[in-house]
């Protein structure tokens, strides 16, 4: 028995299977565009990664070193300070010989035998460094320091005791820097005023970065203003007066 088909039919079974293939390739298509364009967002995703590290590398080498460059600077001018330290106890030295001589009626030393003293070329050296970042701050740190030590002269052992307390602050926020408590200090507090805010040590503290807010009693450095660089000059500064012997002599 044959099957009568009508050319109807035939025409819409055939328009059936052409758009049934057209969908198929176009679904296709549409595929492989998709993955190219993934393709190309890893591709492009790997760069800027590569890209980023890179620099972040380059950044941390800047940063160790002009690190090393600060702390050759903070030594040598340790070394100079000792050094103008020593020399000015020396003439100190030869000035109460020459003084014990005349009391005992004995002539004073010939020129030659005494030894020349020439200061050290301080002015020749600065020109052959080159200046860092937080050369400024470190002098004026370091005067603060010294202003305290001469301030305080009898006083030896507060004055280590105040160095020692703001060093211990100033290593409380390197280490700390999401801390609040280690970035804010009571200026009420009875034993920050014995041992620092007596001895002038709170303008040493706002040459960290801390800064007192208008109506309140109290020191405090702000997360955005924290500056890893300059608290590591201070704790720098702090370390050389506490261990220099000649520290505030001049």
């Amino acid at each position: 028995m044959l099957l009568c088909i009508s050319p109807t039919d035939c025409l819409l079974e055939v328009f059936r299977v052409n758009t049934f293939s057209f969908f198929h390739v176009s679904l296709y298509s549409a595929v492989l565009s998709a993955r190219q364009c993934l393709q190309t967002i890893l591709h492009c995703l790997c760069e800027e990664r590569i890209r980023i590290g890179k620099e972040l590398l380059e950044a941390k080498k800047m940063e160790e070193l002009n690190e090393r460059k600060r702390i050759i600077e903070l030594r040598r001018l340790e070394k100079e300070e000792e050094k103008r330290a020593r020399e000015k106890i020396r003439q100190k030295l030869e000035e109460d010989k020459a003084e014990r001589r005349r009391k005992l009626g004995l002539p004073a030393e010939a020129p030659a035998a005494s030894k020349p003293s020439a200061p050290p070329p301080v002015e020749e050296k600065k020109s052959a460094f080159l200046p860092v970042r937080p050369a400024t701050k470190a002098e004026r740190m370091r005067d603060c320091l010294r202003n305290i030590k001469q301030q305080n002269k009898e006083e030896d052992a507060k004055v280590k005791r105040a160095f020692q307390t703001l060093l211990t602050y100033i290593g409380n926020v390197v280490k700390n820097p999401d801390e609040e408590k280690f970035r804010k200090i009571r200026l009420t507090n009875a034993t920050f005023q014995e041992r620092v805010g007596s001895l002038g040590g709170i303008e040493f503290l706002e040459l960290c970065g801390f800064e007192k807010p208008e109506g309140e009693e109290i020191l405090f450095l702000a997360r955005d203003k924290v500056d890893k660089a300059v608290l590591n000059v201070a704790g720098a500064e702090l370390n050389s007066a506490i261990t220099n012997p000649f520290f505030g002599v001049l």
